[in-house]
């Protein structure tokens, strides 16, 4: 489960699934064994550049394991896809 920590429309986007709900903690063992568990926390950040923007991602992660773990799921090119087509879309409007 996923919950919005910070929300400034237009400049920052700020959430963890380290939450359950009624804001109770996560455990590492919630989505099944221990080993499977991904916990983080993303933030998104935009501000203005020239006659552009400038799109920052940040993710935080409880441990070095997690982190490790994350980039062997292509976290790095699945952003970077993801990216491209927000550019490409914003071509387009």
């Amino acid at each position: 489960m996923g919950c919005y920590l910070e929300i400034i429309p237009h400049k920052k986007l700020v959430w963890t699934n380290v939450l359950q709900a009624g804001y109770r903690p996560a455990s590492p063992a919630q989505g099944g064994k221990e080993s499977d568990a991904l916990l983080f926390t993303g933030v998104i950040s935009i501000e203005a550049n020239g006659t552009g923007s400038q799109y920052t991602v940040l993710i935080m992660h409880g441990t070095e394991h997690d982190r490790k773990k994350h980039e062997a799921m292509a976290f790095h090119e699945g952003w970077g896809a993801a990216l491209d087509q927000l550019v490409a879309y914003m071509k387009t409007t």
